[in-house]
């Protein structure tokens, strides 16, 4: 495999990872480092931890690629030192470019949520729990129709039309443009002074909000028209869903289900609330911190959840909307997720240092009452 850019090897990972799909409230995508940087080893860890810059002293990376975000919330320094900061300070005299994951993969088809979906062996799933993510607009162009391919390609290497994990996305019509240029114009169709009416395609796509300028001024290079005349919308639709319910393929009782889900994740215990002896066989997963979704796995019509962090309060919700919970912890339910990413980024990187066995955070053990 040849050497690609930094900025090249997650263009290609965009196709498997939307970046711009994180939730708006979430780090994504490059978040240190240089875009033109050539990428001869990559690693991939859960989260960036001391343990995991320590491995990449001793075995250097060009390109790291972690799931949970390093720098999560805005620093005022970042600086030698203990923390995320001095993480951060490591990783930048060491040239290594560290690219995030997170819910931007949390929510692509393979993702981390359809990874714990699958290793719980469901069948049938589909999404629950819309991700607000970041704005996004909707472009319409109307353009003349032998250079719709044109400007179509244009607005997509400008970052237009991307919808999940597909490219290239758009909508056409046909129509008559009418316009009268005025004195002193010089029209690329029709003829100065006089009404015209030419043969147009209206073609719409979306974009991130953060792409607009870019894709307005892709499609203003690209159109032949003097002034081409386009439409921006804001587009509060297309939201990606986060969590994903479906179905056993064998139903299993409550504690049956509680076993697989520890054998499977390898824990040592879970949490659990409301799970009935019952036999049952629609599951909702939901990776990582997942209290807050309990109405929306209630409402997918699921028996119970597999999904992390749910505090008292979100347990108490859960039985009074008669949705069993199943909690193995924070890291292991995005495990098999994590595994999945180190698989992508070995697609697009001549070596890979596996990384994904170091923990993230600290460790968490059970303690048993004795005598």
């Amino acid at each position: 495999m040849s050497e690609r850019s930094v900025a090249a090897a997650l263009e290609e990972l965009s196709t498997s990872i939307p970046w711009d799909q994180a939730a708006d409230w979430d780090v994504s995508g490059l978040t240190l480092g240089d875009p033109s940087q050539l990428v001869r080893t990559a690693g991939v860890c859960h989260e960036v931890t001391g343990e995991v810059v320590a491995a990449v002293e001793r075995e250097p990376v060009d390109l790291l690629v972690t799931y949970h975000p390093l720098l999560f919330r805005p620093v005022r320094t970042v600086r030698a030192g203990s923390g995320p900061e001095g993480l951060a300070f490591r990783l930048i005299r060491l040239g290594v470019a560290l690219a995030v994951a997170h819910t931007a993969f949390d929510v692509c088809p393979g993702g981390t949520a359809d990874s714990l979906a699958a290793s719980l062996d469901l069948q049938e799933t589909c999404g629950f729990g819309p991700l607000e993510t970041a704005p996004q607009v909707k472009v319409v162009i109307f353009i003349p129709a032998r250079y719709t391919e044109e400007v179509a390609e244009a607005m997509a290497s400008a970052g237009a039309g991307r919808i999940g994990n597909y490219r290239g996305c758009s909508y056409r019509t046909e129509g008559i443009g009418a316009f009268l240029p005025q004195a002193g114009s010089a029209p690329v169709v029709g003829v100065a002074e006089e009404e015209n009416r030419v043969a147009e395609v209206r073609l719409e796509m979306i974009a991130p909000a953060a792409r607009q300028d870019a894709v307005v001024a892709a499609l203003r290079k690209a159109h032949p028209y003097e002034e081409p005349a386009f439409d921006l919308y804001t587009v509060s639709a297309n939201l990606p869903m986060v969590g994903r319910v479906g179905v056993l393929p064998d139903p299993l009782s409550g504690p049956e289900l509680v076993d697989r889900v520890a054998d499977v994740l390898d824990v040592e215990a879970v949490r659990c609330a409301g799970v009935r002896e019952a036999k049952m066989s629609k599951v909702a997963v939901l990776p990582g911190s997942g209290g807050s979704f309990l109405a929306s796995a209630a409402a997918s019509g699921a028996d119970v959840v597999v999904t992390a962090d749910v505090s008292h309060h979100q347990m108490a919700q859960a039985d009074q909307l008669g949705i069993g919970v199943i909690d193995p912890g924070h890291a292991a339910t995005e495990a098999p997720g994590v595994r999945r990413l180190l698989g992508l980024v070995a697609g697009v990187a001549p070596r890979i240092v596996d990384l994904t066995g170091l923990r993230p955070g600290p460790r968490v053990r059970v303690r048993r009452k004795t005598g």
